[in-house]
């Protein structure tokens, strides 16, 4: 454990974490606490916000705040940066973590539906970050973690037509942002896991399809987020986590596209809902 060395008489540096109320926000929320890190922590469910703050208050002795905001509302960063200003809070690392998948064909949902995603996937996530690293840049310290996805980085399959391209959004985005600000202090990592323990597949309803990988396909919560908490620490652009999805990776740039573009159409028949 990378233990966050402070001065006695000075504050905590504090993180951000949006989506935290489950799944890989909830674990990012616990990997900071543990580092010494006060924690703020976004999301809907303000009931499941209380008990993690229960929890890691008690558990880490640290300070825990809750914010609660819907990040598919427009005007949800603007808001939230408010609140942070009004409480006092300057972050030093903010990890972009809310959002979800939208299953079924492109034309299966509405415009409405694909706005809202694209807010919360893509839209939130630079606003938010360009209205919090002028102070990271500021103060000479920052860290920004951008949960993408393996998705980002392979063919993507018929379904959940705008998941991937949200995740390569990030990816990039988060790789020329690295470049542009470390000089300043501030790291910037995608962080791209692959099948993940947590509520995501429940929500697309996915669940019974994704349950038929194998077990060495997936990693835990905390997992995931401890690889990408020693990602940005470490100044990596991007992190793949776990060995079987950075060996994906890997195949893919090397195989013909054809053979990859194959694959994954075969795959994706098995694992997408119409």
């Amino acid at each position: 454990m990378t233990v966050l060395r402070r001065d006695p008489g000075q504050p905590r540096r504090v993180a951000l974490v949006t989506g935290a109320s489950s799944g890989i926000g909830e674990a990012f929320s616990e990997v900071l606490a543990a580092e010494g890190f006060d924690v703020v922590i976004s999301a809907r469910r303000e009931r499941r916000l209380e008990e993690i703050r229960a929890r890691l208050g008690e558990k880490y002795g640290i300070r825990v705040e809750v914010i609660v905001e819907d990040l598919e509302d427009a005007a949800a960063p603007g808001r939230l940066c408010a609140e942070l200003e009004a409480r006092g809070l300057k972050i030093d690392v903010l990890v972009n973590n809310a959002g979800y998948g939208v299953p079924g064909s492109y034309v299966a949902n509405s415009w409405d539906v694909h706005s809202r995603f694209l807010q919360i996937m893509v839209v939130a996530v630079a606003e938010l970050t360009h209205r919090l690293l002028p102070g990271m840049i500021e103060r000479r310290y920052g860290r920004i973690i951008n949960v993408a996805s393996l998705a980002g980085l392979v063919p993507a399959p018929a379904g959940h037509t705008l998941y991937a391209a949200a995740k390569a959004f990030l990816i990039k985005f988060s790789e020329a942002l690295s470049h542009e600000v470390r000089r300043h202090g501030v790291f910037v990592t995608a962080l791209c896991p692959g099948f993940t323990l947590s509520e995501f597949h429940d929500v697309t309803g996915t669940r019974a399809s994704v349950n038929k990988l194998p077990r060495f396909m997936w990693l835990s919560s905390h997992d995931v987020a401890r690889q990408g908490y020693d990602a940005v620490m470490a100044g990596k652009p991007i992190v793949i986590t776990g060995r079987v999805n950075a060996a994906i990776a890997t195949l893919v740039r090397i195989l013909p596209q054809r053979v990859v573009i194959g694959v994954g159409r075969r795959i994706g028949r098995q694992y997408r809902r119409e």
